[in-house]
């Protein structure tokens, strides 16, 4: 899956994005039905964009477009949980200004969709200067996290 995509898969199959660095990586889980969607969230708000089609590729929006698309599958709302990952600070800044913080805003956004709409978010591993590779697994709900020079490790 690529970046500004989201997927829907059921057990045995698996969801996956590489290449996580500021952008978020965000699974909402339906551990009941072994459902689950994943979302490559590259900004924080489709509210600045020139051109906000995409709605898998800002954070107000693909959690909106997952929760309708795992309704369509037989999802129940009311057992959904989320994890996420990434949000990492890529690249060093001079200033205080949180404009280039993209990967701090883009784990706000998120947690604040997630907060608004009552989903619970159970795991995270976000932050850091280091980019990331997920792999969503619905028959057990765990994130494995792929990491250059910090391992891997599953949430």
């Amino acid at each position: 899956m690529g970046m500004a995509d989201m997927k829907i898969a059921q057990s045995p199959d698996k969801l996956m994005t590489p290449g996580l660095g500021s952008c978020i990586g965000i699974c909402l889980y339906d551990p009941g039905k072994k459902l689950a969607s994943m979302a490559h969230i590259m900004l924080p708000s489709s509210l600045q964009a020139k051109n906000a089609v995409n709605r898998a590729k800002f954070a107000d929006t693909a959690i909106e477009l997952a929760l309708e698309e795992l309704d369509k599958t037989g999802a129940a709302r009311s057992r959904l949980v989320a994890k996420i990952a990434g949000g990492a600070q890529m690249f060093k800044f001079s200033g205080d200004s949180d404009i280039m913080k993209i990967g701090f805003r883009n784990s706000a956004a998120v947690e604040e969709q997630l907060n608004r709409l009552r989903i619970r978010l159970v795991a995270n591993d976000t932050g850091g200067n280091y980019g990331r590779t997920i792999t969503f697994d619905p028959e057990n709900g765990e994130l494995l996290i792929k990491t250059i020079g910090y391992g891997e490790r599953i949430i």
